[in-house]
């Protein structure tokens, strides 16, 4: 059973813009995803919202001569990343 079935669609979505995104660096995930937020401090991190701004996903990215790679880090609620940012947790955190 899935804890937030009503993120399905929306993050199918996602997976779905990403499959066809074509960047070549970090400020070009705006363009496919224009409320996405790039995190400082080195981290090669991004946030994206799911589901209206309901769910954040934190992505960390890695782009490669032929291809950007995107690593999961964290998925939840907007509540629970506000709590992760209030703790600075969302510039080093993986759990998925």
């Amino acid at each position: 059973m899935l804890l937030h079935p009503d993120s399905c669609v929306s993050l199918n979505e996602w997976v779905n813009k990403i499959k066809v995104a074509d960047w070549n660096k970090p400020e070009e995930i705006k363009n496919t995803f224009a409320t996405a937020d790039l995190l400082g401090n080195k981290s090669s991190r991004v946030i994206f919202n799911i589901g209206g701004n309901k769910y954040r996903l934190i992505v960390k990215y890695y782009f490669g001569k032929k291809e950007i790679h995107l690593f999961i880090c964290w998925i939840g609620t907007h509540a629970a990343y506000t709590k992760l940012c209030k703790e600075n947790k969302q510039y080093y955190i993986h759990i998925y």
